[in-house]
Parts: C-alpha cells; sequence; structure tokens
C-alpha cells in the first residue's frame, strides 16, 4: 500500500454563516459544526489513520480533536496549516468587502492579506514534513481550511498556478484524500464526505470558505 493524506475541513462556524472572512482569527465551531466534526470523524476513523495533524485555530483543532477522540490518537498543531490570511478583510463579510474594495473584491486579493502563492508553499511544505513521518502504508489527516487545503493541494499535485481554480471548494466537514505514486501525490477523492450542503470556491468573491 502507499502512502495516504486525507485534508479535513473544519466544522462549521457562525462566521461561516455570515459570510465573513475569517483568515488567522480564531473562531469556534458553532452547535452544527460539532455535529459535523463528530459526524465525519466517525467515518474518517474507519479509515485508521496513523497521525492526526492540525492547524493550530480552534475551528480546526475542534474538528480534529473529535477524530482523535474516536482514533485514540493525539492531535498534533502545526500554524503552518493555518488559513490564509486576510489582511484588512477579516471579520468583515463579502458585501462590506465588496463595497469598500470593489478592484480588490474582483480580485479576492485583501490588503496586507497573504498572497495564494505564499499559502500554497507553507502549507504543501508542512504536508511533506509530516507525510514523512508516515510508514509506508500510513495515513496522516490534515484538519485545516478551504483555502488553506485547496491551494496546498494545487503546489502538491504540481498545477501550474493558471490551473488551481480547476480544484473546487471544499464544504464544511468534507475531505481530500491523496495517495503517492512513482510520480508524485496524485488525487483519489475531492469534497467527499456526506453532507448534503452547498460548497463553493474557496478565494473567490463569488463565494467563500474561511473568506465571506
Amino acid at each position: 500500500m502507499s502512502r495516504r493524506i486525507v485534508f479535513w475541513r473544519h466544522g462549521q462556524t457562525l462566521w461561516n454563516v455570515e459570510h465573513r472572512f475569517q483568515g488567522h482569527t480564531d473562531i469556534a465551531l458553532d452547535e452544527t459544526g460539532v455535529a459535523q466534526a463528530t459526524r465525519a470523524a466517525s467515518l474518517l476513523a474507519a479509515l485508521r489513520p496513523s497521525m492526526i495533524v492540525s492547524s493550530d485555530l480552534q475551528r480546526a483543532s475542534e474538528t480534529a480533536a473529535a477524530l482523535g477522540r474516536i482514533a485514540a490518537l493525539d492531535v498534533v498543531t502545526d500554524k503552518e496549516l493555518r488559513e490564509r490570511g486576510g489582511g484588512e478583510w477579516e471579520g468583515l463579510t463579502r458585501q462590506q468587502i465588496a463595497d469598500r474594495w470593489p478592484r480588490e473584491y474582483t480580485a479576492w486579493e485583501a490588503p496586507g492579506g497573504e498572497p495564494v502563492t505564499e499559502v500554497a508553499d507553507r502549507v504543501a511544505a508542512a504536508v511533506r514534513r509530516w507525510a514523512g513521518q508516515l510508514d509506508d502504508d500510513g495515513l496522516l489527516v490534515i484538519a485545516s481550511h478551504g483555502a488553506a487545503i485547496r491551494l496546498g493541494l494545487a503546489r502538491l499535485l504540481g498545477l501550474p498556478e493558471e490551473h488551481w481554480s480547476a480544484l473546487g471548494g471544499l464544504g464544511n466537514c468534507s475531505w481530500s484524500v491523496l495517495e503517492e505514486g512513482r510520480r508524485g501525490w496524485r488525487l483519489l477523492e475531492h469534497n467527499a464526505g456526506t453532507l448534503p450542503e452547498p460548497v463553493s470556491s474557496d478565494d473567490t468573491p463569488e463565494a467563500a470558505e474561511d473568506q465571506p
């Protein structure tokens, strides 16, 4: 068997519901998010994870903890798995951003925010570091955030930046799976899960994940 990585997006927060840009702001799961994490964890536990690593932001670490309890594994946190920093946009709704920064909103580039290439690089580097500790048939679960996951996946898969938008967003508590092949990582599943909620892009103004 080959090494595998499950990228698991955190459960719902109030700011997700309110379409506020969360970024590095440390928002907890809401009641629905806790239920989502518990339900998804019961499914992911059946994959027999070897290691669970989470963003240090509580919406991700709380999600990861639900799996840790079932799988009897400790959760390690890593700040390099955080969401894309939103600069001046954090805490604002999508409409507020569009009204105040129409040009930047179209490009989805927040003043003082983190460039997508830097997010892709830091997330991919962190994932490679943790995956390097797996046995040949190990399974690593990464609990993180929508944009961080999508950008990290794109970098790990070697996609040119102009094609990153081909990877759609993940619903709350949905996941994607990579498997290591002879030529590197390959995508086995994307936005898998059981929650029938709408899915939207993670870092575009049309709709966003941890952004509004």
